[in-house]
Parts: C-alpha cells; structure tokens; sequence
C-alpha cells in the first residue's frame, strides 16, 4: 500500500466521525465533549489529505501523519466515552493522544525545515 493511501483513510475516517460526532453533539449527549471531538476530527482530516498529497516529498510526512490521525483518535475518542458513557477510554488516553497530535505536528515542522534547506 502506498503511503499516501494510509493517510487518505485516515482522513476518510476521521471526517466521518468528525461530521458524526457534530450530529451527535446536536442532538443529546455532552454536547461540551463531543462539539471538541468533532472539531478536532473535522480539522485532521483535510491536514491528513495534505500531508498524503506531500508525501512523496519527504518521508517525515508519513509519521507525522500517523501520530496526527492515531493522537486524533486517542483523543476524540477519549472525549466521545465521556460524553456517552461517563468514564474515560482509558487513564491518561487524551493527554497522551494530545501529546501524539502536538508530536505530530512539529514532525511536520520538521519536515518542512529539511524540505527549504535541501538543494535543488
């Protein structure tokens, strides 16, 4: 499977939940939780479709892709259980997938930097 392809089904799956999850959020539930759940969903998902369209560039996008859309779902995830169930996904699950969303990103900083100092 190509790289990129990982990335655009992570992002199909994280618009998904994302559009889901602003549904839920309008009808029942914590609505508090699940409106962050789906804006962060809402908001990796085209960042995830970008990076697969830069991949080939660099090969830092690929896990900086990774740990954005597995930080995003730790993360939504985690806020989705609370909304519906009362009780977290597991101790520590957002700060440790906000933790892989924020790593995420400065890898794609990173990735960024190594591209402007290459030559040619």
């Amino acid at each position: 499977m190509r790289r990129a392809a990982i990335l655009v089904i992570a992002a199909g799956l994280l618009g998904a939940a994302g559009v889901a999850l602003a549904a839920a959020a309008s009808h029942g539930g914590e609505p508090r939780l699940l409106a962050s759940a789906a804006a962060l969903s809402l908001a990796h998902a085209p960042a995830l479709l970008g990076l697969a369209s830069l991949s080939e560039k660099s090969r830092l996008l690929l896990p900086a892709g990774l740990l954005l859309a597995l930080g995003t779902m730790l993360f939504a995830a985690d806020l989705t259980l609370r909304a519906t169930a009362g009780s977290a996904l597991f101790p520590l699950s957002a700060p440790i997938g906000g933790f892989g969303m924020i790593a995420g990103w400065v890898v794609v900083a990173i990735a960024g930097l190594v591209m402007a100092t290459r030559r040619g």
